[in-house]
C-alpha cells in the first residue's frame, strides 16, 4: 500500500506540473495568471500532502502489527468450537522479582459467532493441577506447590504458590534450574517458559485449554488511555493512589461519581486495592469494569485522529504470540462480539476459596458459563 500510494502521489505531482506548463500562464491575462497557478499548485499539492499522510499512517500501522503480531505460534484451529486466550495484566519494575500479573483473565471465543466468556482468576488462587500433557504435571503431579512434588512429599514451591508467582517460578526465583529443559519450543512461539507454565496452570485450574496468550503491559495501558484523550467510568467509592494498607503517603483520592480520567488516574482505577470492602477481588471488578469502558468508548472517529500516538501506545501495551496470519480471523470475530455482552465469571469468594480450590466444581461452573456464551442449539 506504501509503494502504490507513493507511486500515485508522484505521477500525481508529475502530472500537476506537467499540467501546469501546459496552460501557458504568460498567454493568459494578468488578472488570471496568479489564481490559475494557485487554484493549480493546490490541486497538486494537496492531494499529495494526503497521501504522504496516509503512507505514513500505513507505515506507523505495519511498525506496530509487526511489532506486536510476530510469526509467533502456529495457526491453530479452535477447540471444541472456541478459541481461549489468556489475558494477563501486570505492572513490571525494579522492586519486582519477575512478571508477577496483577489481572488474570481468559476469554472463551466462539469461533463462529464471537460470543465470549470471560473467566477472572485471583492472583492468590493455589494449588492448580497441571494438565497430564504439561511438562510441569511431572513436577507437581498433584497441584502447584502440592506434594509429593519435585521438591519432595511437603507442599511448598520456589515462591508463594500463587497462580501470579508461576511465571517467576520459572524465571526468575533463586533455584529455578530445577526447571531447566522445560517448554524448549517456548521462544520459537513467541513466548517463553513462565508464560506456558501459567497459561497451563490456568488450562488446569478451569478446565479449557488455553491457546494463546496476550500480556498487557498496565504502564502501556496510561499511554494508551491518554492517546485516546481519557476514557469515563463510575467510581463506586473513594480510591487512594499511593498509600498502603493503614492510609499512609496516600498522594489524592479519585472520587466516586462519574469521572473522565486521564492515563495516570486510569491506571490507579483499575490498580487500587487499599481501602476497599474486599481488596484485590474489588479491584479485579474494576479492572473488568475499566476494559468494557474504554472498548465502548473506542470510537472509529476517536482512534482515526489519533491514530499514531493509539499506534505508538500499543507497541508498549501488548505482548503476544497470535500471529499475523490468524489476525484476519480475530478481526472477524471482534466484530461479531460486539452484538453480544459477554457472559462474566470470577472466581472469588464466597464461590471459590483461593487456598482450598475445588477444582471439579470449578470446572462445571466455567462449563455453565461457556454454555451460556455459546449458540442455542439447532432444534431437530
Amino acid at each position: 500500500m506504501q509503494i502504490v500510494i507513493a507511486f500515485y502521489a508522484i505521477l500525481w505531482l508529475i502530472l500537476g506540473f506537467d499540467t501546469l506548463r501546459l496552460t501557458r500562464l504568460v498567454r493568459l491575462s494578468n488578472g488570471w495568471r496568479a489564481p490559475v497557478a494557485i487554484v493549480s499548485v493546490l490541486l497538486t499539492l494537496l492531494p499529495v500532502a494526503g497521501a504522504a499522510w496516509t503512507a505514513t499512517t500505513v507505515g506507523v500501522l505495519r511498525g506496530a502489527i509487526g511489532d506486536i503480531f510476530g510469526p509467533g505460534a502456529p495457526a491453530v484451529e479452535p477447540v471444541d468450537g472456541r478459541y481461549n486466550i489468556l489475558l494477563l495484566g501486570a505492572d513490571s519494575g525494579p522492586d519486582r522479582e519477575g512478571l508477577r500479573p496483577d489481572s488474570i483473565s481468559l476469554v472463551s471465543v466462539d469461533a463462529e459467532t464471537g460470543r465470549s466468556a470471560i473467566i477472572g482468576l485471583p492472583r492468590e488462587l493455589q494449588k492448580m493441577p497441571f494438565p497430564r500433557s504439561s511438562p510441569m504435571h511431572e513436577k507437581f503431579p498433584e497441584g502447584f506447590g502440592v506434594g509429593p512434588s519435585v521438591f519432595g512429599d511437603g507442599d511448598g514451591c520456589l515462591t508463594t504458590c500463587y497462580l501470579n508467582a508461576v511465571y517467576a517460578e520459572l524465571e526468575a526465583a533463586p533455584g529455578r534450574e530445577v526447571y531447566d529443559g522445560l517448554y524448549p519450543k517456548a521462544e520459537s512461539q513467541g513466548s517463553s517458559p513462565g508464560i506456558q507454565a501459567t497459561a497451563d496452570a490456568v488450562s488446569g485450574a478451569t478446565g479449557l485449554k488455553v491457546q494463546f496468550y496476550v500480556l498487557l503491559n498496565m504502564k502501556g495501558f496510561s499511554k494508551l488511555i491518554d492517546a485516546l484523550g481519557g476514557v469515563t467510568v463510575t467510581v463506586k467509592e473513594p480510591l487512594p493512589i499511593g498509600g498502603d494498607q493503614y492510609g499512609n503517603n496516600v498522594d489524592e483520592y479519585i472520587q466516586p461519581g462519574k469521572q473522565h480520567l486521564d492515563g495516570h488516574h486510569a491506571l490507579w482505577f483499575a490498580r487500587s486495592r487499599y481501602g476497599s470492602a474486599t481488596g484485590d477481588y474489588d479491584r479485579m471488578e474494576r479492572q473488568r469494569e475499566l476494559q468494557a469502558a474504554i472498548l465502548a468508548q473506542m470510537s472509529p472517529t476517536n482512534v482515526l485522529l489519533r491514530f499514531q500516538e493509539v499506534a505508538q501506545a500499543g507497541k508498549s501495551l501488548v505482548d503476544t504470540n497470535i500471529p499475523n496470519d490468524m489476525l484476519g480471523r480475530f478481526v472477524d470475530l471482534a466484530a461479531k462480539a460486539r452484538e453480544f455482552t459477554p457472559k462474566s465469571l470470577n472466581l472469588v469468594p464466597p464461590k471459590v476459596d483461593p487456598a482450598y480450590p475445588d477444582y471439579a466444581q470449578i470446572h462445571k461452573m466455567v462449563k455453565r458459563t461457556v454454555a451460556k456464551a455459546s449458540p442455542p442449539k439447532e432444534e431437530n
